[in-house]
């Protein structure tokens, strides 16, 4: 993320100030969704809802304004296509998900779209990593069990997060 910001600042400022206040949202946003995930084991559609509008608009004028019109592409094609991804893990193990987390990838598939087809994937296997891990110290901790119910959205953020910060190359 630091080294796209630092290169649209010389090409363009408004895609720079774009790119940038869609940054902030998603820490933002992220921040907010995982407090509330972690509390409560549910991602609010008030939230997630208006987050497609806001990091659409953001990411869309960024990749406009900065005369790349495949960035366009790839963010509506990630975003399709970690919503269709989460749903399918949905339908396959109901218990395993919640439509939250669906709902939730849609967006950060939009972000991760942006930056790139490596991002995406790196996003994807970093959330699930995170949460294996996280589910297997509460194991190791006796804090819960194999059916205990783990709040996934705080990974998928994290994972995305973490994904945009690191520069993948596919």
């Amino acid at each position: 993320m630091i080294q796209e910001l630092a290169r649209l600042w010389s090409v363009h400022p408004l895609a720079f100030a774009a790119l940038l206040v869609a940054a902030v949202y998603l820490v933002a946003t992220g921040a907010l969704l995982s407090w509330i995930d972690l509390r409560t084991h549910r991602l609010p559609n008030r939230i997630v809802f208006p987050a497609y509008a806001v990091a659409g608009v953001l990411l869309t004028t960024t990749a406009l304004v900065a005369g790349e019109p495949d960035r366009l592409v790839r963010l509506l094609a990630g975003g399709a296509v970690l919503w269709i991804f989460y749903f399918a893990v949905r339908f396959v193990y109901p218990a395993g998900m919640g439509f939250g987390d669906v709902k939730l990838a849609g967006v950060l598939g939009l972000y991760l779209g942006y930056f790139g087809w490596g991002h995406l994937l790196g996003g994807t296997f970093a959330a699930f990593l995170l949460g294996s891990l996280y589910g297997v110290a509460l194991l190791l901790v006796r804090r819960g069990t194999l059916k205990s119910n783990i709040p996934f959205g705080p990974f998928m953020i994290l994972g995305a997060l973490a994904a945009v910060a690191v520069p993948f190359g596919l």
